[in-house]
């Protein structure tokens, strides 16, 4: 087991993040508000493996404009959380299977090479407050105000968000450059499992 514990450490890490307000209710800062274990620069070594030292990244800067005196920065439930908080800029109701924006007052840049995914929060999806779309797509040239789109499918005709209230979690993740290249269908290779799709591989 401690063999196990000494190689999990030497694997584990994330991106460094921080995040910088700005804007015209926000002064720029360099401080980091949350620096969780960082991700290695390289490829992890044996030697690494069995060493307590780490190679540690620079953060990860997520500029944020506040651009309403009620808008509250994102922040993190817990020192290992993947995602970043955001909070409801005001009072807004939500009707039975409507879709609705909420507000949060925030302008974000997402740095170049990275997206930022908009998630569902476990205890308000518990309760029937749901994100229609899954998962909301930030993308790096955006620079319009941060909304979080969610419909309710819970108990009662409507669901009332408090201003304040934490609604979606934020979360900066990398994204590969790829591009596509047309080729014949048997270009596409063979698998195992083929055209099986739709509950094809069962339900146990």
């Amino acid at each position: 087991r401690a063999l196990a514990n000494v190689l999990g450490n030497a694997f584990s890490g994330s991106v460094q993040q921080r995040l910088v307000v700005g804007g015209a209710h926000g002064h720029a800062t360099g401080g980091a508000l949350f620096t969780p274990p960082g991700a290695r620069e390289s490829l992890p070594t044996v030697k690494d493996r069995f060493s307590a030292q780490r190679h540690v990244s620079e953060p990860l800067e997520v500029k944020v404009a506040r651009t309403h005196p009620d808008a509250r920065m994102p922040t993190k439930g817990s020192v290992h959380a993947a995602g970043w908080d955001l909070y409801s800029l005001e009072d807004t109701e939500v009707p039975f299977r409507a879709s609705v924006r909420l507000r949060t007052g925030l302008h974000v840049a997402i740095p170049v090479g990275y997206e930022g995914q908009v998630r569902a929060r476990s205890s308000l999806g518990s309760k029937g407050l749901i994100l229609p779309h899954s998962v909301g797509t930030i993308d790096a040239d955006y620079r319009g105000e941060l909304f979080v789109l969610v419909t309710w499918i819970g108990e009662g005709n409507s669901y009332v968000v408090e201003a304040g209230e934490r609604i979606a979690q934020l979360l900066i993740t990398p994204i590969p450059k790829s591009a596509f290249t047309e080729v014949s269908l048997e270009e596409l290779g063979e698998t195992a499992r083929g055209k099986g799709g739709f509950g094809s591989t069962g339900r146990f």
